[in-house]
């Protein structure tokens, strides 16, 4: 499975962001998909993930803010976000699996590392105040 990111940049707090994920490879119709992030010094913590039957997940933080969109024909993965705040600085990584469900945590306390095996290259967003 592979996972090619592209978007992010830097933008002033209450700016607008976009993210892109493509997932290519041995991965089929219905699979986990999502979004993580990490700031330095801190551990990498979900943002938004659909799971393969659509139902999407969003960690509080970014709940009202962010917006996860996916193109079933594309296999591509979508993170809109608006009013950006600084907290929301970091490197995201696009994270996939094949399974069609997350485990329990995720559904109750959003995108959990666990559930996914996959992981894009990186890409850098920077929210300044």
């Amino acid at each position: 499975v592979q996972l090619v990111q592209s978007g992010g940049g830097s933008v002033q707090a209450g700016g607008s962001l976009n993210l892109s994920c493509v997932a290519s490879g041995d991965i089929y119709n219905k699979y986990c998909i999502g979004w993580f992030r990490q700031a330095p010094g801190k551990e990498r913590e979900g943002v938004a993930a659909i799971d393969g039957d659509g139902a999407i997940v969003y960690a509080d933080s970014v709940k009202g803010r962010f917006t996860l969109h996916k193109d079933n024909w594309k296999d591509t993965l979508y993170l809109l976000m608006d009013n950006l705040k600084p907290e929301d600085t970091g490197m995201y990584y696009c994270a996939a699996d094949r399974t069609r469900y997350f485990s329990d945590a995720a559904y109750t306390h959003g995108p959990q590392k666990l559930d996914f095996g996959y992981w894009g290259q990186g890409t850098q967003v920077t929210v300044s105040s």
